[in-house]
C-alpha cells in the first residue's frame, strides 16, 4: 500500500520500550470471543459443571505445556507469570463462584466465568500501584481461555510472522508477548491496552524491541499490511506516513542505531562529564531476565528492584525460601555489582492470602508500602530474612518506600535489626558485613526534611513520580489532569535541590530512580545537581550516558541556573527542550 495513497492517521499511546521502528502491520485478533448466556434446567446443571471441570483440566495442560516451552526458551521469569495463572484456574475465589452461579443462578458456564471474571477485575480497580492494577488483564486471559475450551475453539494458535512486523492487537497474553519477541520477526508492538507494567511492555522492554501500549482504538484504525511507523519512547505511531515523515523516521532509526553501537563501543567507559564529574547508570527491573540487556546496555547495577512481582496472582504470598532464591539469582547474576532492592510497595488490597479489605476512596495515599509492611510485621519480617540471607551473595542495598518522616525509618531499621539478630542466633549465614539501608524519597514531606532523613538514612533514592504527582495534587493515572504532571514545574525542581543538597551535606549518595531519570530531556538538570547515580530501563542508558559524556558539569549548572530563574514549567521545558534538541544535534 502506497503511503501517499493513503491519509496519514497520527495515533497516540503510551512510550513502553524505546527504540524506532518500521515494518507492515500484523494484526493479531485475540479479542475476546462472544459469550453465550443461557439458562438451565435443573437437570442440566450437574452436566454443566462437569462441562466446567472439563475446561479447567484442559485449560490447566495448556498452561503448563506453555510454561514448559517458554522456561527453556525465555527464562523462569515469563514462566512464573503463567503459574499464577494456573493457580487462578484453582483459586476458589474463581472456581467456587463459578460453580455457585451454575448451581443456584442457574446459568451455564461461560456466562459464570465472565461474570467472576469481571467481578475479580473490579478488585483492582482501587489498586494505586501501576504495576498491579495491570494485573487486571491476567483475570482477562485466564477467564478467555477457559471460555473458549468451553466452546471447543483453537486456544493457542501458532502464529507465523513475516520478517520486520510491527504486532497490533487489542492486547497481548504473556504467552503471545514472549513467543513473538522471541522469534526475531518483530519490529515493534502496538497494543490499544496497557500501561509501562503492561508484559507486553515487560517482555519489550528485555528484548530492547520498541513498544507502544494504550493506543486507544489502534487494532481496529489500522488494517493488516498497513506501514507503520512508531517511537516508543514517545508513543507516537503513523499509520500510512508520508514520504517526508517516513524519511524522518527512518532518520531517528539511524541516529538510534548509531547512538546504540557507540554506547555498545563505550558500554565500559564511565558516564563521565567532560570536566570529570563520575555518574553511576545503572536500572530498573522487575523481573531477572532484564539483567541480560541491562549489562549489554553498559548498566553499572541495578538502582531498583521491584519485589512485588513475586506476590502476583498468589493464594498465599511467597514463602522465605522462595524470596531468598529470587534476590539470590538477581545478586549473584550481576557479579559483585551493586543491586538496590525495594522492599514490597504494596497494598492490604493486592496482598495475597489476606481477606477482603474495605476499598479505601483514595488509595495512593492509604496504607501501603512501608505502612502496611509496619502494620503487617511477620509479612515484613519474612522479607528482611529473606534479604538478610541473601545478602552473602552479592553487593545487596536495601531501601524502603514511601518514608515520610524519621519514626517510619527508624521502625523499619529496628525490624531488620530485629530479623538479623534473630538469624544470627539460629546460625543462620547472613554475612559480617553490613549493607546500606536507604529509603525512596518520593514524599513532600521527606523531601522537607531531608536534612533529618539523610542522619539515619545510608543513601536517597528519589521516587519522582509519586514525589511530582503528590507535590502538584495530581493523579497522573487520571487523563483528565494527566497535562499538569510536569517534572519541570518549579516547585519539582527546587525539591530535588534540596534533596540534593541534604544527600550531600550529610555525605551520602543521592540517586534517582523513577522515570525522569531515564528521559534524555532532563539529563543535564540531574547532572548539574550533583545526583551520583540515575536508573532507567536498559534501553534508556546509552543516550543519557552519551549526554553526560559530551557535557560538562559546569555549563550544565549556568544552564540550570538559568532554567530556575524562569516562573513557569511551560517556559523552564521550552527552554531545556531548545538547548537539549541544539547540543544531540551535535553529537
Amino acid at each position: 500500500m502506497s503511503s501517499q495513497a493513503t491519509p496519514t492517521l497520527n495515533l497516540k499511546g503510551i512510550g513502553a520500550s524505546p527504540g524506532v521502528a518500521v515494518g507492515h502491520a500484523f494484526i493479531l485478533d485475540r479479542k475476546r470471543v462472544r459469550t453465550p448466556k443461557l439458562r438451565l434446567a435443573e437437570a442440566e446443571v450437574d452436566p454443566e459443571r462437569m462441562r466446567m471441570k472439563t475446561a479447567l483440566d484442559l485449560s490447566d495442560r495448556q498452561l503448563s505445556e506453555l510454561k514448559e516451552q517458554i522456561s527453556k526458551t525465555e527464562g523462569p521469569e515469563h514462566a512464573l507469570i503463567l503459574e499464577a495463572h494456573r493457580l487462578m484456574l484453582h483459586d476458589p475465589m474463581f472456581v467456587d463462584e463459578v460453580n455457585r452461579l451454575i448451581v443456584e443462578d442457574r446459568i451455564n458456564a461461560e456466562w459464570a466465568v465472565r461474570r467472576v471474571a469481571r467481578k475479580l477485575k473490579h478488585l483492582f480497580d482501587n489498586i494505586p500501584d501501576e504495576y498491579f492494577r495491570e494485573r487486571r488483564s491476567d483475570v482477562e486471559y485466564v477467564a478467555d481461555r477457559v471460555v473458549r475450551n468451553l466452546l471447543g475453539q483453537v486456544v493457542d494458535e501458532e502464529v507465523t510472522l513475516p520478517d520486520h512486523a510491527v504486532v497490533v492487537s487489542h492486547d497481548l497474553s504473556p504467552a503471545d508477548a514472549a513467543l513473538m519477541a522471541r522469534s526475531g520477526r518483530v519490529a515493534g508492538f502496538v497494543t490499544d491496552l496497557g500501561g509501562q507494567t503492561s508484559h507486553t511492555a515487560i517482555v519489550a522492554r528485555a528484548r530492547s524491541t520498541p513498544a507502544v501500549v494504550g493506543a486507544g482504538r489502534a487494532s481496529e484504525q489500522i488494517s493488516p499490511g498497513d506501514l507503520v511507523a512508531m517511537d516508543g519512547s514517545t508513543g507516537v505511531v503513523l499509520v500510512n506516513p508520508t514520504e517526508d515523515q517516513l524519511a524522518l523516521f527512518h532518520e531517528t532509526m539511524r541516529r538510534h542505531e548509531e547512538s546504540e553501537a557507540r554506547a555498545l563501543e563505550a558500554k565500559d567507559l564511565p558516564a563521565q562529564s567532560t570536566d570529570g564529574y563520575r555518574m553511576r547508570l545503572v536500572g530498573n527491573i522487575e523481573f531477572p531476565e532484564e539483567i541480560e540487556s541491562l549489562l549489554d546496555h553498559g548498566a553499572e547495577g541495578i538502582g531498583l528492584y521491584r519485589t512485588e512481582f513475586m506476590f502476583l496472582d498468589r493464594k498465599t504470598p511467597p514463602t522465605e525460601e522462595e524470596q531468598y532464591k529470587a534476590y539470590r539469582q538477581v545478586l549473584e547474576a550481576m557479579g559483585g555489582r551493586p543491586v538496590t532492592i525495594r522492599t514490597l510497595d504494596l497494598g492490604g488490597d493486592k496482598v495475597p492470602g489476606k481477606g477482603k479489605h474495605e476499598k479505601e476512596p483514595n488509595p495512593a495515599m492509604g496504607l501501603r508500602a512501608i505502612r502496611y509492611c509496619l502494620a503487617n510485621r511477620e509479612l515484613f519480617r519474612v522479607q528482611l530474612r529473606a534479604l538478610l540471607r541473601a545478602s552473602v551473595h552479592g553487593h545487596l542495598r536495601l531501601m524502603f518506600p514511601l518514608i515520610c518522616g524519621m519514626s517510619e525509618l527508624r521502625e523499619a531499621r529496628s525490624e531488620l535489626e530485629a530479623c538479623r539478630t534473630e538469624l544470627g542466633r539460629a546460625g543462620v549465614p547472613i554475612g559480617n558485613k553490613r549493607f546500606p539501608v536507604g529509603i525512596m524519597v518520593e514524599t513532600p514531606s521527606a523531601a522537607l526534611i531531608a536534612d533529618r532523613l539523610a542522619q539515619e538514612a545510608d543513601f536517597f533514592s528519589v521516587g519522582t513520580n509519586d514525589l511530582i504527582q503528590y507535590s502538584l495534587a495530581i493523579d497522573r493515572q487520571n487523563r483528565d489532569v494527566a497535562y499538569l504532571y510536569k517534572p519541570l514545574h518549579l516547585s519539582v525542581l527546587r525539591s530535588l535541590k534540596n534533596i540534593v543538597t541534604a544527600a550531600k551535606d550529610a555525605g551520602i549518595p543521592v540517586a534517582m530512580c523513577g522515570e525522569m531519570a531515564g528521559d534524555p530531556l532532563y539529563a543535564l538538570m540531574l547532572l548539574a545537581m550533583g545526583f551520583d547515580e540515575l536508573s532507567m530501563t536498559a534501553g534508556q542508558i546509552p543516550t543519557v550516558k552519551n549526554i553526560v559524556r559530551h557535557a560538562s558539569r559546569a555549563e550544565a549548572q549556568q544552564l540550570l541556573e538559568t532554567a530556575m530563574g524562569l516562573t513557569t514549567a511551560e517556559e523552564i521545558e521550552r527552554f531545556i527542550r531548545t538547548e537539549m534538541d541544539r547540543r544531540q544535534a551535535e553529537f
